[in-house]
């Protein structure tokens, strides 16, 4: 019974693991990145798009893509075709689904959007490659 017990207890643990933990909107996304000084991965999507999809249910699955998106970043969506909130200049400038930005802590691009569907192996060193600027930028500033 006891071994039982511990069994189900590791397998919900996993299954909780690989979650990604969503910010409920891009203003609070922007708070919660200010507070902790993180990079905010902002995601302009649509529900009927096809490489939304694919990306929500491969690589943003992934448990070493949501293991670096849950240490290092604070995630948010839009959708929109629910008429979620997109600042003017992100819309504007996302010709393409699914929009992928970084996002300094106080919403200011740090790049160029990533459109479309992004494979694991390319998502996670994209992470990396962002992550290191966000930590050098922040270091300029210290300096």
């Amino acid at each position: 019974m006891f071994k039982k017990l511990v069994l189900a207890m590791v397998m919900v643990l996993s299954l909780q693991a690989a979650e990604l933990h969503w910010a409920k909107d891009y203003q609070s996304a922007i708070k919660t990145a200010t507070k902790q000084d993180k990079p905010v991965l902002f995601i302009i999507s649509r529900d009927t798009c096809k490489y939304c999809v694919l990306l929500d249910n491969t690589t943003l699955k992934d448990d070493k893509v949501v293991k670096a998106l849950n240490r290092d970043f604070i995630v948010s969506r839009s959708w929109i075709n629910e008429n979620d909130y997109i600042p003017m200049e992100l819309a504007q400038n996302t010709p393409g689904l699914p929009g992928i930005w970084f996002l300094f802590p106080d919403g200011t691009p740090m790049f160029q959007p990533v459109l479309g569907y992004v494979e694991k192996k390319n998502f996670i060193q994209m992470l990396s490659i962002v992550k290191d600027a966000f930590d050098k930028q922040k270091n300029k500033g210290k300096k």
